[in-house]
């Protein structure tokens, strides 16, 4: 009995070992062109990049369900290095906030993920890879505080699944001109806290990041829909289609494409999807007119 307990015993470690392969630092996806922890870092030599986060929160005070959106844009102009976009939701009371400031980054690291943003209005933020106690890099951990007008946040990440390559390699001609690298943490634990309507209390939830940095702007007039989309049986999907200056989704890999995280050992990526518009809603101005329903159909995985 005890030689087959050990046995169990081993097998499991075994597994538990090959399913968190990708958690450490140094990490690289063979055939892939993506590195961590550098590529979580600025890229000196690439005129745009940005971080992006989106997270659904749950209040452990009120009970209340919560929305963030937080976004740091290396794009210089006017004498800042870039701007930050930042939105809070109460998604419980269907209250919105949103804030765009420029700022300049005091510190921009370029060998890991470590981000200290000053924004316009003067306040201090930071989106950095966690350390341990003696300063090493935790793989695929981080904290985020950031403060605007409405509300703040301070939380704190742990992806749950390896990096998701976009184009499986990680790179992607995007638009009539642009390229980008690319890769999305499709799943990640969040605890922390958040301040909104003078309220502060504990949170936890699920997020997402997605991380660019290439020649691709939207700023050019390439209008675009993206979807990050976490399902029940464990998937999670990166969609996007571009739209021309001339409002059409030309039919090539680079104004359409998904790339779909199966699981811990395998993805897809693929243009060969249909992506059908249900349902559409008017900006109260009456000036812009959005997509609210899809029905996305992707034969190959039978989804």
């Amino acid at each position: 009995m005890l030689k087959i307990c050990l046995f169990i015993s081993l097998i499991f470690i075994t597994n538990l070992a090959g399913a968190q392969s990708w958690k450490t630092y140094p990490y690289h996806e063979e055939g892939t062109l993506i590195y961590f922890p550098q590529d979580e870092g600025r890229h000196p030599a690439e005129p745009t990049e940005w971080w992006y986060t989106n997270a659904f929160l749950t209040g452990l005070t009120t009970g209340k369900e919560y929305s963030v959106m937080l976004s740091y844009f290396y794009y210089p102009a006017l004498g800042f290095d870039g701007f930050r976009i930042f939105n809070l939701a109460d998604e419980t009371e269907g209250q919105f906030f949103t804030e765009a400031l420029p700022c300049v980054y005091p510190v921009m690291s370029q060998d890991h993920l470590n981000i200290q943003a000053q924004v316009y209005t003067g306040g201090s933020e930071q989106w950095t890879t966690l350390e341990d106690d003696q300063g090493n890099l935790i793989p695929f951990e981080y904290q985020l505080n950031a403060t605007s007008e409405s509300g703040s946040i301070d939380l704190t990440y742990a992806s749950l699944k390896r990096p998701l390559m976009i184009n499986d390699s990680g790179f992607v001609y995007q638009g009539a001109e642009g390229y980008s690298y690319y890769f999305s943490l499709t799943t990640l634990d969040v605890s922390g806290t958040l301040t909104l309507n003078g309220i502060t209390e504990p949170v936890s939830g699920k997020a997402w990041i997605d991380r660019q940095y290439g020649t691709f702007n939207p700023s050019i007039g390439e209008q675009y829909e993206w979807f990050s989309l976490q399902l029940s049986n464990g998937m999670d999907l990166n969609i996007w289609e571009l739209f021309t200056p001339q409002n059409s989704i030309p039919d090539t890999s680079t104004y359409r494409h998904f790339s779909i995280y199966l699981n811990d050992s395998a993805s897809l990526s693929s243009s060969d999807f249909t992506l059908e518009r249900l349902k559409y809603i008017f900006m109260p101005d009456q000036e812009k007119c959005y997509s609210r329903k899809w029905h996305f159909v992707h034969d190959t995985i039978d989804l």
